[in-house]
């Protein structure tokens, strides 16, 4: 039986500023990656996303990324190593205290944003990323971008982990996704990321923009929350994975 977890990016409002609509992609998703207050985020934000996502019964997972509320976390910074450890750190803390105060669990960890685009490429920052948030909370199963330095990092660690795919984002020959700056790099049509969804999960494999096939872990399929056409294209890529019969339930990680 094929089957594969639905996760999104959200809890990303900040104050009086809303970003996306966590409530509904909260009906649809199986896992919610919740900002940390790094890149987006605060504490009341962090509560309510979290109290609704254990209400729907989806698995909660820390989202750290660079400390850059007006950047978003989507652009690249030189920050000290350790430093940047002790960053991570602080965001999984928080989130792991948050949930507790809830009666809710962090099960999982996901980068954000530029640095999860930098580990992607660089095994030795990933791996120092996600060693510093497993010295705040052991167990946690690290979510990485299949088949690229964050897997091999994760798979060095001995560490849980569960390969990820973006249903809204376009992929290089490496296995990395386009650079959002590029034409192409974000996918808008909510039908045609439903039906490459089905595609990729069905054939075990990433499918990148010149069509090449790289065989892939894929344990869970990212959603995007902060883009005009979210809850339209996560539905769309729920209905074609059921159409494909493959399971939607939380992953279990690998490792």
């Amino acid at each position: 039986m094929t089957q594969v977890d639905l996760n999104a990016d959200m809890g990303e409002s900040f104050g009086s500023w809303k970003m996306g609509n966590d409530p509904a992609l909260l009906e649809i998703v199986t896992s919610a990656n919740i900002a940390c207050g790094g890149h987006a985020g605060d504490p009341d934000v962090m509560a309510r996303t979290m109290s609704l996502a254990a209400s729907n019964g989806v698995g909660i997972g820390a989202h750290p990324g660079f400390m850059d509320i007006s950047g978003f976390g989507r652009f690249r910074m030189s920050v000290p190593r350790a430093t940047l450890q002790n960053q991570i750190r602080y965001q999984v803390a928080a989130s792991i205290g948050m949930a507790r105060s809830l009666g809710a669990q962090v099960r999982h960890l996901k980068l954000h944003g530029a640095v999860a685009n930098m580990a992607s490429e660089d095994e030795t920052l990933a791996r120092d990323l996600f060693e510093a948030a497993l010295s705040v909370a052991p167990d946690l199963i690290v979510m990485v971008l299949s088949e690229t330095a964050q897997q091999k990092a994760a798979e060095g660690l001995g560490c849980r982990w569960a390969g990820e795919i973006f249903a809204d984002r376009a992929y290089n020959d490496d296995a990395t996704l386009v650079d959002r700056s590029l034409p192409g790099a974000v996918i808008h049509d909510a039908e045609a990321a439903g039906k490459r969804m089905a595609q990729m999960v069905t054939e075990g494999a990433i499918i990148t923009e010149s069509g090449k096939r790289i065989p892939a872990a894929i344990d869970t399929i990212c959603l995007h929350g902060d883009t005009p056409e979210a809850v339209d294209i996560a539905k769309s890529v729920r209905a074609a994975l059921q159409d494909a019969d493959i399971t939607l339930r939380t992953f279990d990680g690998r490792g």
